[in-house]
């Protein structure tokens, strides 16, 4: 997916056929306002706000204790970005972001709109550090406990976005019977194969921090264990789940740490069982280019001393372990994520 500059005539059509618009003031000047404004939006109940029946600039202002001319100027910003509309003096929400940003709303991703707003943003102005001298930072080694439960919630409205999508496509056997989940503490995952599949039985490892944060549906809680330790360093056994899954945590290791972790994990699995890789994917240089992967990337070198990685990456250290690559399978509503599926021979 790429975002582009959209004229709405023939003579702006015009001006960028012929490299008359000065892209990069766009986006320095205008996407990085954009970011912010709807994360100090979310952050401050402003689509909540909305949601409830406050309509005007004032009562918005007024149940948010916000300043009403700048927000008066943040809800202009909104309606152009397409977040509200604004008819018969009233600003609404729009389909969009009724779904998307409304904290109330099943399908929203509000928690990390919050996360990035407190927490993340202020890393974002070490950038210009991590390309000069290739040093990252750790994220979860300097969480406190309010931004762990900051992030945790965020985790958790993030994979609810991608979960829907991953129940019907994941090549899971019905007879499976044990699942390990790795880092994935916010128990979505685990949670929708359980009730995919009524005889699976789930453990999920993550750091104990995390698991602190976090809690289980009371529906298949009693089908789900959490294990507090360390993926990097912990025995995973042998033969032991019909599937592994490792959701949006490659990202955080080194190339040598997802080596040695695939090779334990092939050791886990049972005759037939799969080792799931869900991972925003890195675009090589030479394919299709991709916004996502290729932002993502650069977020997570800078907040996790490490980055996306390619399919082709992923399945090297699949190969070196042991392992039969199966099938690679692509988002169609996560832009640039991708399930890469090896399988125990």
């Amino acid at each position: 997916m790429q975002l582009r500059v959209a004229p709405e005539n023939p003579l702006e059509w015009l001006a960028l056929k012929t490299n008359q618009v000065p892209i990069p003031l766009l986006h320095v000047q205008m996407y990085f306002i954009m970011a912010k404004a709807v994360m100090e939006a979310a952050d401050a109940g402003v689509f909540d706000a909305i949601y409830q029946g406050k309509n005007t600039s004032e009562t918005i202002a007024e149940a948010c204790h916000l300043h009403p001319r700048p927000t008066a100027q943040l809800l202009t910003l909104l309606v152009s970005m397409e977040y509200l509309s604004f008819e018969n003096d009233q600003f609404r929400l729009t389909t969009m972001a009724q779904k998307w940003i409304v904290s109330q709303s099943p399908h929203s991703v509000h928690a990390i709109a919050v996360y990035n707003n407190r927490v993340a943003w202020d890393w974002v102005s070490n950038l210009g550090n991590y390309l000069r001298t290739g040093q990252g930072m750790e994220s979860h080694e300097v969480f406190d406990e309010k931004q762990w439960q900051l992030y945790q919630d965020a985790m958790q409205s993030v994979a609810k976005s991608e979960v829907r999508e991953f129940e019907k496509r994941v090549p899971i056997s019905k007879k499976a019977t044990r699942l390990l989940d790795i880092g994935g503490a916010n128990g979505q995952y685990a949670a929708t194969l359980c009730r995919k599949l009524p005889n699976l039985e789930a453990v999920i490892l993550d750091l104990p921090e995390a698991i602190e944060k976090s809690s289980l549906p009371a529906d298949v809680q009693n089908r789900i264990t959490y294990q507090a330790g360390n993926a990097l360093m912990d025995d995973l056994g042998e033969n032991q789940f019909d599937a592994v899954l490792l959701s949006n945590v490659a990202h955080h290791f080194t190339e040598a740490q997802n080596q040695e972790l695939t090779a334990r994990v092939a050791r886990s699995l049972r005759k037939d069982g799969i080792f799931i890789v869900n991972e925003f994917i890195r675009p090589a240089l030479d394919s299709t280019p991709e916004l996502v992967g290729s932002s993502s990337s650069l977020f997570f070198g800078l907040t996790s001393t490490s980055g996306n990685w390619t399919v082709q990456e992923i399945q090297a250290w699949q190969r070196a372990a042991g392992l039969k690559i199966y099938k690679t399978i692509r988002y169609f509503t996560i832009p640039g994520m991708a399930m890469v599926i090896a399988k125990k021979s």
